[in-house]
């Protein structure tokens, strides 16, 4: 009975041995082995075996990339304000060795690290450099604590700075600036943009102003062109048919009743030419009524100088004129239709005598025809 005890006891010990013989060190791991007080060996990732009792696991380090963030630090720059920097530090663990013993807390003493070389260099520049030169700041940073963490068996990767806050009276008087500098960006675009489209717009009144001249340019130089080919026209139909002053006479006759037609007006000449238009249709119609008849006769030449009387008191007599007065229009208006009608009649008393000449009578003083040698 006895010795089964022992042999049960003996067993255990002998677990127990083995199973602190084996040490299994995870991924990106490293343990450090001290055998009686003295470093010994890193153990690796994977399964390792020790001695028991004669080596001991000293420090556990963890290699992966690790990110410590410090308090906000307060930090004076050149221009003697005091503001407060909080950083952002990612370092690894490259030598097990070098990290457990060669510097006690490597944490702490990174952490004062970044603080005094924070201070060492925002000393040098003023507020807004330090707010617009971060990269800068990491740059130095990195290559401070690169320096002095190499022989700890650390290898920072980046520091960043993660806040810079001034004090609240700087906060204020920034934000004042900032909200000026976008009040005087605001204004100035607007007068840009006023400017621009001042110009703009004068641009398109000159631009208008010379297309309509153009047009305007254009459109009067073929009105001129076409009453130049029409009156080209008309004076090459004239003498082409070659007419004569009967002819030129009546149509100067038949135009002046459109003299009186226009509504405002309250004063208008009669032309002298119209003496001469009425002696030249009276002394041809006259002329021709004579030859027709048989020795001219009596009567007709009676008429012939009484319309020759008339014609002669007509050129002596001065040009009608009529001028508004009291009767206003209404009293040009009559004098018109008077003066249209007694060219009509004229006109009328002429075509009637060459009718009578044609037909081969004679006409009375009344422009009524009258045939020869016979009943009336």
């Amino acid at each position: 009975m006895g010795a089964d005890i022992l042999f049960i006891v003996l067993a255990a010990i002998a677990v127990l041995l083995v199973v602190s013989t084996v040490r299994i060190v995870p991924q990106a791991r490293a343990y450090n082995i001290e055998r009686f007080g003295r470093y010994q060996r890193t153990l690796q990732p994977g399964l390792n075996f020790i001695i028991p009792v004669v080596d001991r696991v000293n420090t556990k380090f963890d290699l992966r990339e690790q990110v410590f963030s410090s308090r906000p630090q307060p930090v004076i720059t050149e221009d003697n304000l005091v503001v407060n920097i909080d950083t952002v530090l990612y370092y690894q663990i490259t030598e097990p060795k070098a990290a457990a013993y060669e510097v006690a807390n490597y944490l702490q003493a990174i952490d004062q690290l970044t603080v005094t070389t924070l201070r060492n260099v925002i000393g040098g520049m003023d507020l807004e450099r330090t707010l617009t030169s971060r990269e800068e700041i990491n740059t130095k940073l990195r290559g401070v604590l690169d320096e002095a963490t190499g022989k700890w068996g650390i290898r920072v990767n980046r520091v960043e700075i993660k806040a810079i806050d001034p004090p609240p009276t700087i906060k204020e008087a920034m934000e004042k600036q900032m909200r000026a500098e976008r009040d005087k960006r605001a204004v100035v675009l607007h007068a840009e943009g006023e400017r621009q489209q001042r110009i703009l717009t004068a641009e398109g009144a000159r631009q208008q102003a010379i297309l309509e001249a153009q047009g305007d340019q254009q459109a009067r130089i073929l009105r001129a062109d076409g009453e130049a080919q029409a009156v080209e026209r008309v004076f090459q139909a004239v003498h082409r048919n070659n007419a004569d002053p009967k002819l030129l006479a009546y149509k100067y006759l038949e135009t002046l009743p459109a003299l009186a037609n226009g509504e405002g007006n309250t004063f208008w000449v009669i032309p002298g030419e119209l003496t001469s238009a009425v002696q030249n249709v009276t002394r041809a119609f006259a002329g021709e009524a004579g030859a027709a008849s048989d020795g001219g006769g009596e009567h007709g030449g009676d008429e012939s100088a009484g319309r020759s009387e008339r014609t002669d008191e007509l050129e002596e007599g001065a040009t009608p004129e009529l001028t508004s007065g009291v009767y206003g229009d209404r009293a040009s208006r009559s004098a018109a239709d008077e003066a249209a009608q007694s060219a009509a009649e004229a006109v009328e008393s002429a075509r009637r005598a060459a009718e009578a000449a044609a037909a081969g009578g004679t006409v009375s003083d009344s422009g009524i025809p009258e045939q020869s040698g016979g009943e009336r």
